[in-house]
């Protein structure tokens, strides 16, 4: 979600790092116009939930009573610049994914403010991945994840990596790929994860993108936790068989807010393996 978190001359850095950045991608990642209505403005500029219609003012909180068994939680990317995370921390958040690659020419210049951060105020925190399957092959780009940001370890305080998989804002919306290909895609990339990590690597997506371009594919709900993306009173309907969701990212006001399913000892439970 793109937010007003940063200002002077952190915006100034912001902009001169980002340049840097998608000058590593190819003149073929430039944003589609309704790319750019929602911001994503140049190579790498991917989000999750970039397509989502954003809202101002007030986080919109779901209408549906939370349970009391879960845990709050945001997801940045670069366009938040440095975080405040002691204000989060004070807002209730104890969890936070932080946006480290894309593709497999992008990372995110503000990830160790961002990362870090989150991590030194107590949060449990954890990195994603932004994938443009049509590039290159899942292998390459969970290659390519880990060694800028996306790894694990068990001490308790960091999440599995987690692969951002939905809309192009570079072009086709299913980048080119028949359904099995993308199935076959995300396979590579999770089992490429896992044999590095030993993790599973939890799926970000919304029922509409899977449906569309895996065929909503059921080849994952038995092991990649899923992190579901819907702008709504409830997770709703579940894309892909899977019998239940991880997580939810339900807002981006004012920036992406993200519930656990479950309470701070199964959110721990997970960082751990």
């Amino acid at each position: 979600m793109k937010s007003a978190l940063f200002t002077g001359a952190a915006v100034t850095l912001g902009l001169l790092l980002a340049s840097v950045g998608s000058a590593q991608a190819s003149n073929a990642h430039q944003p589609t116009a309704q790319a750019r209505q929602h911001g994503v403005t140049a190579a790498g500029g991917g989000y999750m939930g970039w397509t989502n219609p954003k809202t101002s003012g007030t986080a919109a909180t779901p209408s549906v009573m939370a349970p009391a068994a879960t845990v709050e939680g945001i997801d940045v990317s670069s366009y938040q610049g440095n975080v405040n995370w002691s204000a989060q921390w004070s807002a209730g958040k104890r969890f936070a994914y932080t946006k480290a690659t894309e593709g497999n020419y992008y990372t995110n210049p503000y990830f160790a403010q961002q990362y870090n951060g989150s991590y030194n105020v107590g949060m449990i925190r954890g990195a994603y991945h932004f994938a443009t399957p049509n590039d290159s092959s899942g292998a390459n780009q969970a290659t390519y994840f880990l060694a800028h940001g996306g790894g694990w370890s068990k001490d308790g305080k960091t999440l599995p990596g987690a692969l951002d998989i939905e809309y192009n804002p570079y072009g086709a919306t299913c980048y080119g790929l028949s359904a099995s290909a993308m199935v076959s895609w995300i396979r590579d990339f999770a089992n490429t994860y896992k044999a590095r990590t030993g993790r599973d690597v939890p799926i970000y997506t919304n029922l509409d993108w899977w449906s569309r371009c895996t065929g909503n594919s059921t080849a994952f709900n038995s092991t990649n936790p899923l992190w579901v993306a819907k702008y709504a009173s409830s997770p709703g309907t579940l894309p892909g068989g899977w019998p239940f969701h991880t997580i939810w990212q339900y807002s981006s006001s004012p920036i992406d807010q993200d519930r656990f399913n479950g309470d701070y000892s199964r959110l721990q439970a997970l960082a751990n393996g």
